[in-house]
């Protein structure tokens, strides 16, 4: 039984292997259409989510299958104080797979350790959000043709964005990948992403709080938004929340080949000016994660091995 818990659980050759089956399930879906028949996905959600819980829902349905859960903690047992060990025991029994997303950093590790159906952890306080690596990673690969030689910009929240910190991870296994890290100060990438990941990988990067100066150099602009809900203050919230906003006057420094990312959800950081813009491919990515998510739940079920991969 294997566990989904962070982006490197899972190897290069593995990573292809469901992106691969991702590319497929998207060009011809009817032949997935009911690879999950008399499945179940619980979707463990204390957390508010519109894209992870509805794709992940979308993904099992697609597939055949059937889901249930819960879409905060106010209407589970955890109001009453259930802890996460017991309420996965309980889940165990009802479904076949269950995919968790927590505001506290660990939680769906402590869930794997409890729990005898797979776990995949669709987020986790400001720690990983392998998932939707996935998603990006499959975006980046339709899009472009490879994951490697690339510079990527991650721009706004690097130390609270979870979905930075698990695709950086991600990427620095590809050869020739380069970050530059736009962010305001108080911002930035967590330490031991910077010592353990990039220094120690010998990592090109670059720390900047300058977005037009380095757009030329991009393949890929991962944008994302701040997060009022990390901020133990409101008056940083105020202070940052506006710190980078992308338009069409930014535009004009990046290539026409570049591509713009964003996890969402978008508050103020892209203006919708942005949106028509061909190279805005955010709403596209959204919609390769249900597709990717698809190929995850059938490679942790063990249901991948007639697809020819």
């Amino acid at each position: 039984m294997r566990h989904l818990i962070s982006p490197l659980d899972l190897s290069v050759e593995e990573l292809e292997h469901i992106l691969t089956l991702g590319e497929r399930i998207m060009k011809n879906p009817e032949k997935y259409a009911h690879v999950c028949e008399g499945k179940k996905l619980a979707t463990l959600f204390y957390e508010p989510s519109t894209r992870t819980r509805l794709s992940f829902e979308a993904a099992m349905l697609n597939l055949g299958g059937k889901v249930l859960g819960f879409s905060s903690a106010d209407s589970s047992s955890a109001s009453k104080g259930e802890s996460v060990a017991d309420t996965i025991r309980v889940i165990s029994s009802y479904a076949d797979i269950c995919a968790m997303r927590h505001p506290k950093e660990g939680a769906p590790t402590v869930a794997a350790m409890y729990s005898e159906i797979p776990v995949i952890n669709a987020g986790d306080g400001g720690h990983n959000h392998p998932t939707q690596t996935l998603t990006d990673l499959i975006t980046i690969k339709i899009l472009t043709g490879r994951l490697d030689n690339l510079t990527i910009g991650m721009c706004g929240d690097l130390k609270f964005g979870r979905t930075v910190h698990s695709l950086i991870n991600a990427m620095v296994r590809y050869p020739n990948v380069r970050f530059i890290l736009i962010s305001p100060n108080e911002l930035t990438i967590p330490d031991y992403l910077r010592a353990e990941v990039l220094d120690a990988g010998n990592i090109d990067y670059v720390e900047t709080n300058q977005l037009e100066q380095y757009m030329p150099e991009l393949d890929i602009l991962y944008m994302t938004r701040v997060q009022r809900e990390r901020f133990f203050n409101e008056e940083d919230y105020i202070r940052l929340k506006d710190s980078f906003i992308l338009d069409a006057s930014k535009l004009q420094y990046a290539r026409k080949d570049m591509y713009i990312l964003h996890p969402l959800p978008r508050v103020n950081e892209i203006s919708t000016e942005v949106d028509n813009d061909p190279r805005a491919v955010y709403f596209k990515q959204a919609k390769y994660g249900v597709y990717v998510r698809m190929a995850l739940i059938m490679n942790l079920l063990g249901l991948d091995q007639d697809t020819g991969l």
